[in-house]
């Protein structure tokens, strides 16, 4: 290509990443303003209520304390009208009585002159104004019901915006993927009375800064006490994945953590039902192995294979028993299912993965359903015959599990069989490297070496499958595993000697 071109064509990628960095930034700042208008609408409605409830809270104490001044007056006024009133009636008796006593002195008669005396000192006995109380029983003084409020204007003035925690700062360097697991590192910038951190997540094939406008939503994980946090048993069918962290305090929780994005890359595929059996469904990510599902042909195969699996793809036996593979009949499938194209037929009851291995190292596991008869899984080129069967031919590579009349566990290739003298695990792991020419085959619970291939690929290839009588299930989007890593690089460094994962025949 012409140089000029080169360089043009150089300078168009450059400004198309630019305009579509710009887009998403565009998108961020409209979507921070209408955040700051409705963010601000909120908290002027939240600060109305606060002082409302403020104000009802201040109204009612009023309320309380003007009662209780009443309910103090109204006593007090009852006591003193009630001395009153008592004083007032004494008086007018010791008034009546002081005149009797004064007209007494005028009577001549001594017996006359003594009865009356004694009543008045009998009178005088008795007399109201001898036995009041001369105190009153209530003073004008209401001094015990003031008020200093000073104290609290001092408090209602001092009043301030609650303090928010800073935004926490994500170590990058820290941050973990591995395993599917990812571990997000954080540290606060000051120290702060922080009492649980926000964390949230989402899938994106975007690398660059989280846009706005993205196809998946934030996942949150609340109440984190810990300044990091582990996402484990992950499923990384996207390339990448965005973080954020925000910190909480009792009061209120503060802004985000710039976001982070951390590289989750997996090998993901799919069934390619084009690809399958005639005796094989694929629809919905689920695989159905049917006895009668394909066009009328006889099957010769004692415990052979037919399989499907993808993204935790389900392939399974819909027949109500366990036909005789002598005598397992098919019918034509509707093209509206399968079309015209018969990919596999025959005894080959198998599906390919949709998706190439042309480089690199991949990973992926399989689960057999208990009641499988017969399955294999492995890999294949493209070109694999619509009669061959996994492991039959050198085009294929396989591990065979057959439980069918008499049990067998071997590895396949280009009609060669070896026995792999161990239990077969529940759940078996695939590690293919492509460039380094090795397609492993592991327990994936335990990390047991099972069986290695060394090979040298000259063409793409294709994780394949086959199954009778049961059915599998396809677990994608999984990373290499440490263990099976860390047992690479030593058997690399070490051609093949004896190791941890116990490593079977080559």
């Amino acid at each position: 290509m012409d140089p000029q071109k080169e360089a043009l064509h150089r300078i168009i990628a450059t400004l198309a990443s630019k305009n579509e960095e710009l887009h998403s930034f565009i998108d961020t700042l409209s979507h921070s303003l209408r955040g700051v208008q409705e963010n601000s609408s909120k908290v002027i409605l939240d600060l109305d209520e606060e002082f409302d409830s403020l104000y009802s809270v201040l109204d009612e104490m009023k309320a309380s304390m003007t009662n209780t001044i009443k309910l103090e007056q109204a006593r007090k006024m009852q006591e003193l009208q009630n001395q009153h009133s008592q004083s007032i009636s004494a008086l007018e008796s010791s008034e009546e009585l002081l005149e009797f006593a004064n007209n007494a002195l005028d009577i001549k008669d001594p017996e006359g002159f003594t009865k009356a005396a004694k009543q008045i000192k009998d009178r005088v006995t008795m007399a109201p104004a001898f036995r009041l109380t001369m105190k009153p029983k209530a003073t004008d003084c209401m001094t015990h019901l003031m008020v200093d409020f000073s104290q609290e204007r001092q408090m209602i003035q001092s009043l301030k915006f609650l303090p928010v925690p800073s935004a926490p700062e994500v170590d990058f360097s820290d941050c973990l993927v591995a395993d599917n697991s990812v571990t997000v590192a954080w540290r606060m910038p000051e120290d702060s009375k922080i009492e649980y951190y926000i964390l949230e997540y989402r899938k994106t094939n975007h690398d660059g800064l989280p846009r706005v406008k993205d196809e998946r939503c934030w996942e949150v994980v609340d109440n984190i006490k810990a300044t990091e946090y582990s996402l484990t048993d992950l499923k990384f069918d996207s390339k990448y994945m965005n973080f954020r962290v925000r910190a909480c305090n009792k009061a209120a929780a503060g802004d985000y953590s710039n976001p982070i994005t951390l590289e989750t890359r997996a090998f993901n595929f799919s069934l390619d039902s084009t690809s399958s059996h005639q005796n094989l469904k694929v629809e919905d990510g689920c695989v159905e192995w049917d006895s009668a599902g394909g066009k009328g042909q006889e099957s010769k195969i004692k415990g052979k294979e037919n399989k499907g699996s993808g993204h935790v793809t389900i392939l399974k036996n819909t027949s109500s028993g366990t036909p005789s593979p002598k005598r397992t009949s098919v019918s034509s499938r509707p093209p509206s299912v399968r079309g015209s194209r018969d990919r596999f037929t025959g005894e080959s009851y198998t599906v390919l993965g949709d998706t190439c291995i042309d480089n690199g190292q991949h990973y992926w596991e399989v689960k057999a359903q208990k009641d499988c008869k017969s399955y294999s899984l492995g890999v294949a080129f493209r070109n694999l015959g619509k009669f061959d069967q996994l492991g039959k031919t050198n085009t294929s590579w396989c591990i065979h599990v057959n439980n069918w009349l008499q049990a067998t566990f071997a590895a396949k290739h280009n009609n060669k069989a070896k026995t792999l003298d161990m239990p077969v695990p529940d759940r078996i792991g695939v590690y293919c490297d492509f460039d380094g020419g090795q397609l492993l085959f592991y327990n994936a619970d335990t990390k047991q070496l099972l069986h290695t291939f060394k090979t040298k690929f000259t063409q793409p290839i294709l994780p394949a499958f086959m199954v009778w009588c049961g059915g599998l299930t396809l677990f994608t989007g999984l990373q290499v595993p440490s263990a099976v890593k860390c047992f690479q690089k030593t058997e690399n460094g070490l051609s093949g000697s004896a190791n941890s994962l116990n490593s079977v025949v080559h």
